[in-house]
């Protein structure tokens, strides 16, 4: 009868060999192991903190030439990865790769405290904070707390009083993006609102709200809820 223990010994000697031989570089700091000697020179940078390789338009550096031609994209416009669906553009492959979920329907990011499915990993961490109520980004005026660093941003322009969104229409500017996005709703408006007691049409239906006040001489004040409007 053979010694089981020598079976387990020769099949860890095997997957010793087979490791060391397979990938014979290995990291001197970590132990991480490579199947060749440039990713361990690259891998190595981490540790030593060498970034050899600047962006000629802003001085950032990287370890490797890989992403600094990622990040040259930013400053080119250069976004070579297209969807074949849409035709959407993309300066990286994997945030093609990322867009092309909302096309199948697949959200392959679940939240392990509610099930919420999402396409890309980085908005799954931020609605996480929602559960742990994490609001890691402080606003340095006023002291308000945020769960992302682009809602603490947009934030911040209320306090310096910028308005970077502008409509290409009238010239308007808006702080936040959405708020242009919802501005521009009335300049391609089809539907319109026109009072039942003189004909006049409004673009927005809170304005014929008003008007409503001049023929029935009473606050009119529409709900939230529903279509209904109450006069108190």
């Amino acid at each position: 009868m053979s010694d089981p223990s020598l079976s387990i010994n020769q099949s860890i000697f095997y997957l010793y060999t087979k490791h060391t031989c397979d990938q014979p570089f290995i990291c001197d700091e970590c132990g991480k192991a490579y199947s060749s000697k440039s990713p361990l020179t690259i891998h190595q940078r981490i540790h030593s903190g060498e970034k050899p390789y600047s962006c000629d338009d802003c001085g950032k550096a990287f370890t490797s030439k890989s992403p600094l031609t990622i990040h040259q994209r930013i400053h080119s416009g250069e976004k070579p990865y297209s969807c074949d669906e849409c035709g959407k553009t993309f300066a990286v492959k994997q945030s093609l790769k990322n867009h092309q979920f909302i096309h199948g329907g697949e959200k392959p990011h679940r939240c392990d405290e509610c099930g919420k499915g999402f396409t890309e990993k980085g908005y799954l961490v931020q609605h996480q904070r929602s559960h742990g109520e994490s609001k890691p980004y402080k606003c340095d005026e006023c002291g308000e707390t945020f769960t992302q660093s682009g809602t603490l941003r947009r934030h911040v322009l209320i306090h310096r009083g910028i308005k970077a969104h502008r409509c290409e229409q009238c010239g308007k500017t808006f702080t936040h993006r959405s708020y242009l996005k919802i501005h521009m709703k009335t300049h391609f408006r089809t539907e319109l609102y026109r009072c039942d007691h003189c004909g006049k049409i409004y673009k927005q239906k809170l304005n014929l709200t008003l008007h409503l006040r001049s023929h029935t001489g009473h606050e009119v004040c529409p709900c939230d809820q529903c279509d209904k409007k109450i006069q108190p």
